[in-house]
C-alpha cells in the first residue's frame, strides 16, 4: 500500500493582474498527499489564453 501520492487538480479561480483586471481562469495545484489528507501544495500555475505558463505569484486573488 502507497503511503503518499501527488496528485493534480484544476479549477477556476478569479484572478487580479494590475495589466489586465479581474479574470477568470484555470489554475492548477500540485498537491502531495500521505494516507489520504493533503499535507502541502508543492506547486501553483495558471495557464494564459496563448497556451503560456505562468505562475500564479504574478496575480492576486482578487476579493
Amino acid at each position: 500500500m502507497k503511503l503518499s501520492k501527488i496528485k493534480r487538480e484544476t479549477k477556476y479561480e478569479k484572478r487580479y493582474s494590475v495589466k489586465m483586471g479581474e479574470l477568470t481562469t484555470q489554475v492548477t495545484y500540485i498537491k502531495r498527499y500521505i494516507m489520504g489528507l493533503p499535507i502541502r501544495t508543492l506547486h501553483k500555475y495558471r495557464e494564459t489564453y496563448y497556451g503560456e505558463v505562468k505562475d500564479c505569484k504574478d496575480c492576486n486573488i482578487s476579493a
